[in-house]
């Protein structure tokens, strides 16, 4: 009689191990990114036209000496630019996976579905129509242009009978990038000192921060990254369909809300500080899926690591490629981004939805 009992109460300690298991297995794997992030982070610090070496970086880091030509290098100039990189970084990466979990389409980012783009828009009307100066004046203008943009994609793609599929999604993205591409195109042409202002902010670019615009993105960031880690649990719910994720305690109406707000937040606010960098909200969450599986937790967490990643990185090649001269982080992610998006067009899991 006791038999049985047992045999049945066999698998449960088995299964216990096997997610021990998994998770010891992530929490290495971030643990590696991290310690990635990390090293390309303190490279950012030495990288760039000046030639510093790492122990005159480690010496001004512990020193205050704000007349000498490297501090001020590393304090003004690097260490903005590597801070803003990581957040930015983090900002997009976690805005591509809430997109790709929301819509359940492998093609969603926030370039790619004209939140970026709605973004620059925004940003570059205010510059020369309104003659707005500084990311405290214009942020608001960016996560307007976001919001209406990312409404937009939505209400075009589920058009008609037809609902909303991911194709229908990736093309009326794709149709509203251009159009907003080709307005924000024709204001910088029609008045020279907007082209001045967005020749390098337009191709996404972290080159010439200054602290003061850290500080002033960085509270955005952190409300739509709180956020967004906040919806992990009913985004895995609504996977299953919006009537089992209700059954499950999700809210669907309200998880879609509060995702775009997030979206918005991040990409909008990233957007306004270094410019609209592609590819990065696209790639990422790919990757930290087959580094995380399925369950959002850990997506979001590897998306907020890994993305920073490719952003630092692409920022250093840009800079020693053309050295001493610099070549946009945005371009660089351009060309890295752009044979992952031919792969998952041609793909099978593409050409089945």
């Amino acid at each position: 009689m006791t038999t049985p009992t047992l045999d049945k109460a066999a698998p449960a300690p088995a299964a216990a191990a096997r997610r021990s298991a998994g998770t010891g297995r992530r929490l290495t794997r971030l643990l590696a990114c991290l310690a990635l992030l990390a090293l390309l982070a303190a490279a950012g610090l030495a990288v760039g036209a000046k030639n510093i070496p790492p122990a005159q970086v480690w010496h001004v880091l512990l020193h205050h000496e704000p007349t000498d030509g490297d501090w001020i290098v590393v304090h003004h100039s690097r260490i903005p630019r590597t801070v803003l990189g990581i957040a930015v970084g983090a900002a997009l990466g976690l805005a591509g996976a809430l997109m790709q979990a929301l819509t359940r389409n492998p093609l969603a980012d926030p370039g790619l579905l004209g939140v970026n783009g709605g973004a620059a828009a925004a940003v570059a009307a205010g510059t020369a129509l309104l003659d707005l100066r500084g990311f405290g004046s214009y942020v608001w203008f960016a996560l307007a242009g976001a919001a209406v943009a990312a409404v937009l994609v939505n209400v075009l793609g589920s058009g008609g009978r037809a609902s909303a599929t991911p194709v229908r999604l990736a093309l009326a993205g794709t149709a509203i990038t251009a159009v907003l591409t080709a307005f924000v195109n024709g204001l910088i042409l029609l008045d020279p000192l907007t082209l001045n202002r967005f020749r390098f902010w337009q191709v996404g670019t972290l080159a010439g921060v200054e602290a003061p615009i850290v500080g002033q993105v960085l509270p955005f960031l952190a409300v739509g990254a709180v956020l967004a880690l906040a919806l992990a649990r009913p985004l895995n719910a609504l996977a299953l369909g919006d009537d089992a994720g209700h059954a499950l305690g999700a809210n669907p109406g309200r998880t879609r809300l509060l995702a775009m707000t997030a979206v918005t937040l991040l990409a909008g606010a990233a957007t306004a500080a270094v410019g609209p960098i592609a590819f990065v909200g696209l790639a990422v969450p790919h990757v930290a899926r087959r580094l995380a599986g399925p369950d959002q937790r850990w997506v979001l967490l590897f998306s907020a690591v890994l993305a920073p990643v490719l952003l630092l990185g692409s920022d250093l090649v840009g800079r020693v490629v053309l050295h001493p001269a610099e070549l946009q982080a945005g371009v660089v992610t351009a060309f890295l981004g752009a044979p992952l998006f031919i792969a998952l067009v041609r793909g099978r899991r593409i050409a089945q939805l």
